[in-house]
This record gives structure tokens, sequence and C-alpha cells, in this order.
């Protein structure tokens, strides 16, 4: 997903500032070190360096939640995802000679601002919005194609003068100005199965201290399905009657075709369903249930 982030930063620099970067060879994520300034010897107009310094997971936007659904007649449960930083340095390099008759440093110091003011202006990131009107390229993560990338521009602290001084040390190279920046990217976790969807659930309640019998509330759940293997039918109108045909409550299925109702108390009761291209279908339960399902066919 960081190479999907790189072509991301390198689209957002070339589409708002055509007129300076004007081919894909003047943004590059290579560390500037001496291949690099070698590299931009070649070029005829400016370069502009993004290199990926760091990568942290951001602690703050950890959470403990998880999402369901049911796939399969399973309950799929995915944890909410982790989030690094990934932190770049960016850097402004001219080809130009610095005993020229030019100052290039002007040059760097002016795309540099340009690029700021580009960076600030997208916040916050979205893959979608800086590539249109054009689509998003093949294979592009989907987790991302629409998502609000955090951003962090200019952190006063983003990079200690003793670590960056060491940083272009390491690169054999005078000290240069440039941004910092942070994207937080998703780290998703994969699906796990966390078992059959429950179908009846029973709750007791008893005052404390008190000698009369428990009450006792159902909740119940099904789904509503038709043909072989069995389909979903999304929205169809369920209702729970009495066994003499009294209407008690309605509900919509979801879209995989599964209803509720709660509050109830064990006995006998039909289910009617209703679906726009179906026929009316109904069925006696028994809640709870001795056969543990209250789903309904129909045709």
């Amino acid at each position: 997903m960081i190479d999907a982030l790189d072509h991301l930063l390198r689209q957002l620099f070339r589409s708002r500032l055509p007129a300076v970067l004007t081919t894909d060879d003047q943004v590059r994520f290579q560390p500037p070190d001496n291949d690099w300034r070698t590299y931009v010897g070649t070029l005829s107009g400016i370069a502009l360096n993004v290199y990926l310094v760091t990568l942290a997971e951001n602690t703050e936007l950890r959470s403990n939640g998880r999402v369901r659904e049911v796939a399969g007649g399973q309950v799929l449960e995915t944890r909410a995802p982790r989030r690094i930083d990934c932190q770049y340095l960016i850097t402004a390099w001219s080809p130009v000679s610095a005993s020229s008759p030019f100052e290039p440093t002007l040059d760097e110091h002016a795309l540099l601002y340009q690029v700021t003011s580009v960076l600030m202006n997208a916040e916050p990131l979205v893959p979608s919005r800086i590539y249109a009107p054009d689509p998003l390229p093949p294979g592009f993560p989907a987790e991302i194609a629409d998502a609000e990338l955090p951003s962090l521009i200019l952190a006063a602290d983003a990079f200690s003068k003793t670590a960056e001084a060491e940083f272009w040390g390491s690169v054999e190279w005078r000290w240069k100005p440039g941004i910092y920046v942070t994207i937080t990217l998703p780290v998703p976790f994969d699906s796990q199965i966390a078992g059959p969807p429950v179908l009846t659930s029973i709750a007791r309640t008893r005052e404390i201290g008190g000698v009369a019998a428990a009450e006792e509330r159902i909740q119940i759940g099904g789904q509503v399905l038709t043909g072989s293997p069995p389909a979903p039918v999304a929205g169809a109108w369920v209702r729970l009657e009495t066994p003499a045909g009294a209407a008690l409550r309605t509900v919509a299925a979801d879209a995989q075709g599964r209803f509720t109702f709660a509050g109830l108390t064990a006995g006998a009761y039909d289910l009617r369903v209703r679906a726009a291209g179906f026929a009316e279908a109904a069925r006696a339960i028994t809640i709870p249930s001795t056969t543990g399902g209250y789903d309904v066919h129909l045709s």
C-alpha cells in the first residue's frame, strides 16, 4: 500500500504543478545520495525528491472495535485496522550549477513553497479526488480509494536537528531545507469466522431478593431465502402474528434477508412474509425454537 501512496503523491504534485513538474522523472523516491545527484544532473528541469524517512504505528488511532457481517451462514468478524504513519522528507533539486549566472537555490525555494501549498490545499488526501477526472490506476488498494488519509505537514518536531544533521551527513551532503509530511495509512486485518449467527437469545430478570418467577424475554432472528442453493431476499416484509392471525409486529429484512424480533415471550407464533415478485409465505414457529431456526423460504 505504501507504493500506492508514492504514486498518489507523484500524481498530486504533477497534476497541481504541471508547469514546473512536466514529467514523472522529475518526482522520484530514491535516497537523496550521490546517485540521486548524478541523476538530477541529467534532467532539463527541477526535480522533487520524496524520500520515505520513517514508519511508525499511530497508537492514538488504535481501536479495539470490530465489524461483523454474515456470509455463507457464518458470522465474520473483522478487527478495526491499525494505522501507520509514513513520514516523508521532500526536497527540491535544481540541475543548474551554482556557478552559473542563475541562482538555482531560488528555484528550489520557490518549488518548496508551491509543494507546501499543494499539500495543504489537498488536505485531507482522498485518492479518488486526486486522480479525478481520471480513474484510479489498476490495482489501487480499495481500502483507501475513497478514504480521507490524515496528514501532518511541517510539524515543528517532525525531525530533531541532531537527527537531521546525521541524516545529511550519512548521504554526504550539506544541510538542505525540506518539507516533512506525515501521511497515515490503514493496515487492514483479515476477517475471522466468529461462528454461526445467533438465532435465539433469552434474557431472564428477577428482582433482587424477590420470590416471584424470573421474567423472560426472547429475541429471535431469521432469514428470508429463495431458490437452491438458497439466496437472500433483501427488503422482504416480515410480520409476526398470533396463531389466530392477529398482527403483532412488522419489520423489513436487511440486505442479507435477515430480520429480528425482540422482547417476545415463549409460545406459538406465525411468521408471514411478502416480497415483490414472490408468492406470500407463512410458517408456524415455536419460541424458543426446538429446531433452532426461523428462516422462511419464498418461491
